[in-house]
């Protein structure tokens, strides 16, 4: 067996489907083989196989492990190819055989054969013919036909690269329904990732049954949507929220083992604890009963690290461990402020007690209390990477989520390690700067950005190498509301992450990955998954700025994809190109007043995504939209945020938590022009803990502050100064208009809320300019 080199391989395989003969069924194009991640070593055969309807699997006798992957090929296939195949004992003929061969090192590894005569998986462990069916499945459906598939012969030797390939699923900001879980687990099992890590608690809410401590879920996982002002915005909202019985949990974990995944818990502590104690403030340490937060970021409140809350935790911790097999438990550690601790007169005593330097000492004795917990029942604590700071045990593993210090540092005392930095990880980050991508967190991360990290920090080699566990991709759920709004961000970039975290990285390929992306994307298609087109979408883009395109009467178009992938055409005409419409190769000049329509396609004329619009009428260049602003200062525009905090769909808002401005480059201002602004009134739900002292809060001059436009930045003269409305009458999406005077040929447009940045924040939808009204208008507050 040899291991393929990434573009030997698909030459290799290309001869082998070229050549396939009608003996073997219908030739198939010279193409990549459909498979992510990608195989350790492939090596191409002679011939084919046909997988006909009805073809039997032949299972072992009492081999249970290899009857619950006959049935995974049998959903995924039936599912995406409508093809089905029958199940029988070990006798007799079959198209598909399992062997149990202790030959195959590791429990993950497999070698699949497809000959003339049929298909053969062989494996030592259940997870090695779990992901040889995932193999063979993906093989099977490489197009988007049904029934008989034809199977190239080759044999394949695959073993993953890491141990720990995951994803995080955050359940506390925003509670996922049991079938959207169970529905990432199936993607997960297809893609060959092995661990779920599942936060099942945090400021927002507390989502896990402990029988001991019922107000954990009958108080703490509930939370008031925060006020967005206005009569009807303040009435009374209903709480949201939900938790996960312990009988759901023990069906969860039942499934996921079926599917090689394992289900790691999170109980986050002793930050990230509100919901706890505001279910049983006597476990915080000031006194109050704060509610269940609905704020995103860092809140205060901390549990009490005296031997009472070490039992209240070890209780938990009880429960936890009856429902969840896994080896490890995460306990978080994470963005634990300490100023309840430093303020509360009987944690200084007990720092003093035991002998500690310092707040951040007495969380390194919390931490190694609990992992000596742990360790007694059989288990190990992993943390977030702030566990290490203060000195934790040697049998603790470190998760590194501030870049890859942490990792570089653990793996250096000896820690087990796994790499989930942010950014690059982290799911809730945008995945392009398009106007129509949804909520996120900037800067934008994209596919290929993803796809090109590598789970060892360079930093790391030779033994200290050896404690890199593997990779996780994290989907914190601030403004992941919905199932589909995790698909979206979960899907392509968790394909990547598949890739870099089990194939070989010599064989890392990033055109041949995308190419054997398309048939996946096909796959969830059929399966219902709403995975991101982002890097696939055409995006049409001004080449010069929109003084120009107006004064010159031309707009001048750049149109590219994020990926690179395809080829683009367009039209000049609103239709929606087809694969023999003009072919873009270069900027184009476009007269004003066109709609220029462009899609990339693949190498089979299909289109990648939704052809995509550009509008070049003088109206559409004079109107600017959260795609089109730049920020005020640098580090501005960090989110991009919906309407209110559970908005399932809706406008969404380009937001900079510590100065709400935006700027609106190149206005074309050679005459008056009328502006106007659409205002949004957005909650302040944002905890920022020390980072507050950053907020900046200009001097309001008006009872509720104003929105100041100038012109020529930032610095510029103040061309308007628009009185905002009263937030308890006023609705929370409101239009301002004003005048404004000439300031020649382009002058950027700053506009800046003086709002006090206290229960509201104020973002900018749209501004759009026209001709100046006959009478000046200085300024009103109209609703949308």
């Amino acid at each position: 067996m040899r291991n393929v080199a990434a573009g030997a391989w698909r030459i290799a395989l290309a001869g082998v489907l070229a050549g396939l003969g009608a003996g073997a069924g219908a030739a198939l194009p010279a193409a990549p083989l459909p498979l992510l991640p990608l195989p350790a070593a492939i090596t191409p055969g002679q011939g084919a196989f046909r997988l006909a309807p009805g073809a039997r699997i032949a299972v072992p006798a009492g081999d249970g492990g290899a009857a619950g992957a006959a049935a995974l090929l049998l959903a995924k296939l039936r599912t995406d190819r409508a093809l089905t195949l029958a199940v029988g004992d070990g006798a007799g003929p079959a198209a598909i055989r399992f062997v149990r061969d202790p030959a195959v090192a590791g429990a993950e590894a497999y070698r699949l054969r497809v000959a003339a005569d049929g298909v053969e998986i062989r494996a030592s462990g259940d997870s090695g013919l779990l992901y040889g069916v995932m193999t063979l499945a993906q093989l099977a459906t490489r197009d988007a036909g049904s029934g008989a598939a034809t199977l190239p012969a080759l044999a394949i030797a695959d073993a993953p690269r890491f141990a720990w390939r995951g994803v995080m699923l955050d359940t506390a900001r925003h509670f996922l329904p049991l079938p959207a879980i169970r529905a990432v687990i199936d993607q997960m099992a297809a893609l060959k990732l092995n661990t779920l890590h599942l936060h099942l608690s945090d400021d927002q809410g507390w989502r896990m049954e402990i029988k001991r401590y019922p107000k954990l879920t009958t108080i703490g996982a509930w939370r008031t949507p925060p006020a967005i002002g206005g009569a009807a915005e303040t009435a009374a909202a209903a709480p949201v929220g939900g938790f996960y019985r312990q009988d759901e949990l023990r069906a969860l974990v039942a499934y996921a083992a079926a599917r090689g995944v394992t289900i790691v818990p999170e109980i986050d502590l002793p930050g990230h604890a509100q919901a706890l104690v505001a279910a049983y403030p006597e476990r915080g340490v000031l006194g109050d009963r704060p509610p269940v937060s609905n704020a995103w970021g860092i809140n205060p409140y901390l549990i009490d690290p005296d031997e009472q809350g070490l039992a209240f935790v070890e209780h938990v911790l009880d429960e936890v461990m009856a429902i969840f097999p896994s080896r490890m438990i995460h306990l978080g550690g994470d963005e634990a402020i300490k100023d309840q601790w430093q303020r509360a007169p009987k944690v200084q005593a007990q720092i003093k007690a035991l002998g500690l330097a310092s707040e951040d000492a007495l969380q390194g004795w919390l931490i190694g209390r609990l992992a000596a917990y742990l360790s007694a029942h059989g288990r190990q604590l992993i943390g977030w990477d702030e566990i290490l700071g203060a000195g934790i045990p040697a049998s603790a593993a470190v998760m590194s989520w501030r870049g890859e210090a942490g990792a570089v540092a653990a793996a250096g005392r000896g820690h087990d390690v796994v790499l989930a930095p942010a950014p690059t990880l982290y799911l809730d980050s945008l995945q392009s700067a398009r106007a129509d991508e949804g909520p996120g967190r900037v800067p934008v991360m994209s596919l290929e950005r993803v796809y090109g990290y590598d789970p060892v920090p360079a930093a790391l080699d030779g033994a200290a190498a050896g404690h890199v566990l593997g990779a996780e991709m994290t989907a914190f759920s601030e403004y992941l509301v919905t199932p589909a709004a995790l698909d979206h961000a979960l899907f392509p970039r968790v394909a990547a992450l598949a890739e870099l975290s089990w194939s070989p990285k010599a064989a890392r390929d990033w055109p041949g990955f995308l190419a054997r992306l398309q048939p996946q994307r096909q796959r969830w298609r059929r399966e219902g998954v709403a995975a991101a087109d982002s890097a696939f979408l055409a995006d049409i883009r001004l080449d010069q700025d929109r003084a120009t395109a107006l004064a010159s009467g031309a707009a001048q178009l750049r149109i590219t994809t994020q990926s690179g992938y395809g080829t683009l055409r367009y039209t000049l005409d609103g239709r929606a190109p087809g694969p023999k419409d003009r072919l873009y190769t270069a900027p184009i000049r476009v007269p004003l007043g066109r709609v220029v329509r462009a899609a990339a396609f693949g190498p089979d004329g299909a289109p990648l995504a939704p052809a995509q619009r550009f509008d070049t009428r003088a109206e559409a260049l004079l109107t600017w939209d959260r795609g089109a602003f730049t920020a005020c200062a640098p580090g501005a525009l960090g989110l991009r945020v919906p309407l209110t905090s559970e908005a399932r769909d809706g406008p969404i808002y380009a937001l900079d938590l510590f100065e709400h401005c935006v700027i609106a480059p190149a206005a074309p201002l050679t005459v008056p022009r009328r502006l106007t602004v659409d205002v949004a009134r957005l909650a302040r739900n944002f905890a920022l803990a020390h980072d507050e002292a950053g907020v900046q809060r200009p001097f309001a001059a008006t009872a509720w502050g104003e929105l100041i436009v100038r012109v020529k930045g930032c610095d510029g003269p103040i061309a308007a100064t628009l009185a905002l409305p009263d937030p308890a009458t006023a609705p929370n999406r409101f239009t301002l208009k004003a005048d404004l005077p000439a300031a020649g040929a382009r002058a950027d447009l700053c506009l800046r809320f003086t709002a006090p940045p206290t229960a509201y924040a104020y973002a900018v939808g749209t501004v759009a300019l026209s001709a100046a009204a006959a009478q000046p208008v200085l300024s009103s507050a109209t609703k949308s």
